[in-house]
């Protein structure tokens, strides 16, 4: 097991002490739901855009994205094509739904759904995206903590030590403490993956040169796939289309990024913060992949050797740790560290904020503020030790499947379902809480047995059973449009049943 020098662990407690310090000093000005939830609607659109893309640049995009064109199999520039989506999807976001959140005083997202339909709506959305964050959010930990093994001497530990940091400058701090600690982190995490990408073209016996030349003839450069296959998620169809539905669903109807637009000064500096975020997106992406293609050169130059059986998701962990100098390695291990905490502080305020806005204070609305904000910390912590748990299954029972397949699944299962609850919101036509409830749990039946065969657990199947529902149907970019398709137009079959004023 590789071994770090005193230097790079003074760098890597550095930064832990210094995220933890940061939600000491916020830790003042939380008085009040406003302040601890939406920091008092009073952050500027940059800020508000630096917090969007560090939080959905996760542990996953810094280690697994370069593992995708690292693959020897095919490895490529191909999931460029799902950020094309991604904008796409942002934008419809922002002229759609995005006037909805910010009219009135809003904590949540799912308020707008009990503003439209009924309590019962709110709190099955709510609780949709409790599940999924915590799900998603532990594998995001896991993945993480296959760097920090190396580091901390074994998966569990890291778990450990990524989960209590986040969860006490979380707590302590509040969403001021996120905003802030996710602009630091953004900064480390982009400079740590530049610095990757500058000494993997020194160890090029070639340099640049040889990275441009051999790219292109290993195919590595390849951004269009025209060529349609619903098992495949990396072709143009699956980019535009279920990359913008997907962008809407998780951009859209997921209280992790509502809650950010909800903190800024108006409608307008949300609507450029969130635009925007989108083609800061496709930059990193571009230069995450490309830190992957160097490695793959590298590898097959015989300057980067790898042992038999290496995950593509542990590829970069070991370049980084076995591969860089003294100093930087310790910045590198930092930077993931800031992608995993950006994502995971603001996933458990989130959860927090979800608990107690959508569940307990319209049940118990009679408490002080103060006590509100009490509550929300435990919910932090409570959260927090949910995603670590799933984070330590994920370890035991994870296969070897990649990681940001499986969080990318997870979320495409449930967000296209709060996305049709959405844009049913958003219809003249009025649609009945029953009605709307009865297409989300269609749209979830639909999109289980949809996704089933790719986990492999109908390869056992009897004889008997349908040859085609034994391998892989859909890849994960058309879970979203399918689901959300199948909750809006099941909800208005049913409406149309009702036959009476929806109110």
């Amino acid at each position: 097991m590789p071994q770090l020098s005193a230097l790079d662990l003074t760098i890597i407690a550095v930064y832990i002490l210094g995220m933890t310090l940061l939600g000491v000093w916020f830790t003042r000005a939380q008085k009040d739901l406003r302040t601890y939830f939406v920091g008092g609607r009073s952050i500027g659109w940059f800020m508000i855009l630096v917090s969007i893309v560090a939080t959905e640049t996760s542990a996953v995009t810094f280690l697994s994205v370069p593992g995708v064109a690292f693959n020897p199999n095919g490895g490529n520039l191909t999931f460029l094509q799902l950020s094309f989506g991604y904008i796409i999807g942002r934008c419809v976001v922002a002229w759609l739904l995005l006037p909805q959140y910010m009219n009135g005083e809003l904590f949540s997202a799912y308020e707008v759904l009990k503003q439209r339909f009924d309590p019962s709506v709110q709190r099955v959305a709510s609780g949709l995206f409790l599940l999924t964050r915590t799900v998603a959010d532990g594998l995001r930990i896991f993945l993480t903590a296959l760097l920090l093994q190396f580091v901390l001497g074994g998966i569990g530990p890291a778990i450990v030590v990524v989960g209590v940091v986040t969860i006490v400058y979380t707590y302590l701090g509040g969403m001021k403490a996120v905003i802030w600690t996710d602009l630091i982190q953004f900064v480390i995490k982009i400079a740590g993956a530049v610095l990757a990408g500058i000494f993997a073209l020194k160890l090029l016996p070639g340099g640049w040169d040889q990275f441009l030349t051999e790219g292109e003839a290993a195919g590595k450069f390849k951004v269009i796939d025209t060529v349609f296959k619903p098992t495949v998620a990396l072709n143009i169809w699956a980019g535009l289309i279920g990359g913008a539905v997907f962008s809407m669903a998780s951009h859209g109807a997921d209280q992790l990024m509502v809650q950010r637009y909800l903190c800024a000064r108006s409608l307008g500096q949300a609507r450029f913060a969130l635009v925007a975020s989108g083609f800061v997106v496709f930059v990193q992406f571009l230069l995450f992949l490309s830190v992957g293609v160097a490695m793959f050169l590298l590898n097959r130059s015989g300057g980067f050797d790898l042992a038999e059986g290496v995950r593509n998701d542990e590829v970069f962990g070991l370049f980084i740790v076995t591969k860089m100098p003294v100093g930087v390695v310790g910045i590198l291990v930092a930077a993931v560290l800031a992608a995993a905490m950006s994502t995971l502080s603001s996933s458990l305020n989130s959860s927090a904020n979800a608990v107690v806005t959508d569940f307990y204070r319209p049940l118990r609305p009679g408490h002080s503020e103060r006590w509100y904000v009490m509550l929300s910390r435990v919910m932090t912590a409570v959260w927090g030790i949910a995603q670590m748990a799933v984070a330590y299954g994920a370890y035991k029972f994870g296969g070897n499947k990649s990681v940001i397949d499986r969080v990318l699944e997870v979320a495409g299962l449930t967000m296209g379902l709060l996305l049709g609850l959405f844009l049913l919101g958003t219809m003249r036509k009025l649609v009945a809480s029953r009605a709307a409830l009865a297409g989300l749990v269609c749209g979830f039946l639909t999109v289980f047995v949809l996704w089933l065969p790719s986990t492999g657990l109908t390869t056992g199947l009897p004889e008997w059973a349908p040859v085609f529902y034994k391998a892989p149907l859909l890849a994960f970019p058309w879970f979203a449009p399918i689901g959300a398709g199948t909750t809006i137009l099941m909800a208005l079959i049913w409406n149309g049943f009702l036959g009476r004023n929806p109110k």
